[in-house]
């Protein structure tokens, strides 16, 4: 029998089999997605909500927790060596942050041009980006040896006095800052040259038309055009800093005198050198709300950009 619906015949045995095909085919999908699900659960998500619960306990990672509520939290806003990594960390953000991207503007816009060997020198800009921080860190504890680094040979043939670098507190830091901007420009260069791609000619045609100079040009028609690539490049590069680690594992561990000791190094020391766990995962989401906070905060000015 078939009922009729309008003027549409359905058969009762067709919509039956239809079902039936959509639950086969809902039951091949989840059957190739359930692994993925399951590694992204377990890797995430759970570790991200075990860690948040971590946070308001007291853990050595060996004995039972013990409940303590928002004491972890207190005690950080108390701890003169937390405040010391913030302090670490906003100063490595406000030199990096801005120095990688006004540098790596400048360096696009050098770039953003047909001469001979183009693409080698943009392939040399991009290199020290894919290279592994920890190897960045290998390298330059070599060059920058206070007994034995080419760096202080340099300078005792340039008749300059020998530098403490790595084991200098007044240097160490800024050290940190310059290496990342060593690597770390490259992946601005990127992006602003792609950007440059997406200025309207006939926009920069028209300033020239109208008598603009280079500095016209740029500040009236390029930069605005690049206003949502910049904003993505400052809150790409902010997370990346206040993320720093693998760096000042690698070179100075947080030394000298706890000069280089930034937030995530901090956060790995409490939590694998005390072995105070849910002091460490109170550090952290106090960093997870500073990056939600900044996240935020830049994507509506990329909106009002973007309008």
């Amino acid at each position: 029998m078939a009922s009729v619906v309008g003027t549409f015949t359905v058969d009762p045995r067709a919509r039956r089999a239809a079902k039936r095909r959509t639950r086969n085919e809902g039951a091949t999908a989840w059957a190739f997605v359930s692994p993925s699900v399951l590694i992204i659960l377990g890797l995430s998500v759970v570790p991200v909500l075990w860690s948040l619960l971590l946070s308001f306990q007291s853990n050595d990672l060996v004995s039972p927790s013990e409940w303590v509520g928002l004491a972890n939290y207190k005690a950080l806003a108390a701890d003169p060596a937390f405040g010391a990594a913030v302090e670490h960390t906003l100063i490595y953000t406000a030199l990096y942050v801005p120095l990688s991207v006004v540098g790596g503007l400048a360096i696009a816009l050098m770039l953003d041009r047909r001469i001979r060997f183009i693409g080698l020198y943009r392939t040399l800009v991009f290199v020290p980006f894919v290279v592994s921080a920890a190897a960045q860190g290998v390298l330059f504890s070599f060059v920058l040896d206070p007994e034995f680094g080419a760096a202080n040979s340099l300078l005792h043939k340039l008749g300059l006095p020998a530098q403490g670098f790595f084991s200098d507190p007044g240097q160490a830091l800024y050290l940190l800052v310059g290496i990342s901007l060593w690597s770390g420009t490259g992946f601005c260069v990127i992006v602003y040259l792609a950007g440059l791609q997406g200025v309207p000619a006939e926009l920069v045609e028209a300033a020239r038309i109208d008598g603009a100079g280079r500095i016209g040009v740029l500040r009236h028609v390029v930069l605005p055009t690049l206003a949502p690539v910049t904003i993505f490049l400052v809150l790409f590069q902010t997370i990346i800093a206040l993320q720093v680690f693998d760096l000042v594992f690698v070179t100075t561990k947080g030394g000298p005198l706890g000069s280089t000791t930034v937030i995530v190094y901090f956060i790995w020391e409490k939590a694998f050198k005390t072995f105070t766990a849910g002091y460490s995962a109170a550090a952290a989401y106090a960093l997870a709300v500073a990056l939600l906070v900044i996240g935020l905060t830049l994507q509506f000015y990329r909106r009002r950009a973007a309008r």
